[in-house]
Formats: C-alpha cells, structure tokens, sequence
C-alpha cells in the first residue's frame, strides 16, 4: 500500500524542444500537487498506456497535451489522471461505475 500518490512523468521525445526543462516543470508540478514522481524507461518500446498499468500510478503529468494523440489519451485515462503543465489541465479517469441514465 502507497502512502502517498505516484505519478508517470511523460515527455514525448519527438515533440520536447528541451527535454531538461520539460523535464523539470513536469516534476515542479508533479511536487505540487502532491505525487511522487517516476519516470518511464527512455527505451521502451511498449505504449505509455501499458507502461502506465505497469507501473500502477494514480496520474500521468506531462508538458501539454500536445505530448499525446488522443487516442492514446483515451486509453490512458481508463487507468490513470492526466495533468499538463502548460496550458494547466487536468483530464480525470474514465469512471469505473458507468452510471445509468
């Protein structure tokens, strides 16, 4: 059991301009909200979507949106939250209850 919550730190090697500032603002925001930062393997070659399950983290935080497809976003956002820096987002998880209308 985690006594505090975890966080994927995620930066899109093909879209950062600056991977250390990116880097850096995704782990200050992440410290902000209160989770405890990992990081994915640099050379992994699975979707984040199931690097995100293996890993067992309440949240994603990335640089922007833009850092991922929306497809991917959809996926990812069956397991975890999603956080951007800039613009400041945050996209919930899919509820599990599917409530009826």
């Amino acid at each position: 059991m985690r006594y505090r919550p975890t966080a994927l730190g995620y930066v899109d090697l093909d879209v950062s301009t600056s991977l250390a500032w990116d880097r850096a603002q995704v782990q200050r925001l992440s410290c902000h909200l209160g989770y405890l930062v990992s990081w994915p393997e640099l050379s992994s070659v699975l979707p984040l979507f199931d690097q995100v399950r293996a890993a067992d983290v309440d949240a994603v935080v990335m640089p922007g949106p833009h850092h991922l497809g929306p497809l991917e976003l959809n996926r990812v956002m069956d397991v975890a939250d999603v956080e951007t820096v800039i613009p400041r987002l945050s996209f919930a998880r899919w509820s599990m209850s599917g409530g009826g209308r």
